[in-house]
């Protein structure tokens, strides 16, 4: 079996939508290669820090949102202005 990474990667990125606070912070508890493959990609800030949550750049920040409305959520059920939950 071969795995797609940027499929892993889009998921991920998702998914750190879903955790976003301070408006562009996320929870980086997910897999470091996929973080690691994020940054290069330029879509969030470098994960090899010490802090627990990792930064979004722009672009990441837009590609998040539009990867989590369109892998997580189902079409009609969405409210009308969804935001991430605040931590």
């Amino acid at each position: 079996m071969e795995i797609d990474t940027d499929k892993i990667d889009d998921a991920v990125l998702g998914l750190l939508w879903l955790t976003l606070h301070e408006e562009r912070r996320a929870w980086k508890g997910l897999d470091w290669n996929a973080l690691d493959r994020l940054h290069e990609k330029g879509l969030i800030a470098n994960p090899a820090n010490k802090a627990k949550s990792v930064v979004l750049t722009d672009e990441g920040l837009r590609r998040a949102e539009e990867l989590f409305r369109a892998l997580f959520t189902r079409p009609g059920h969405e409210p009308e202005r969804w935001t991430a939950p605040t931590r």
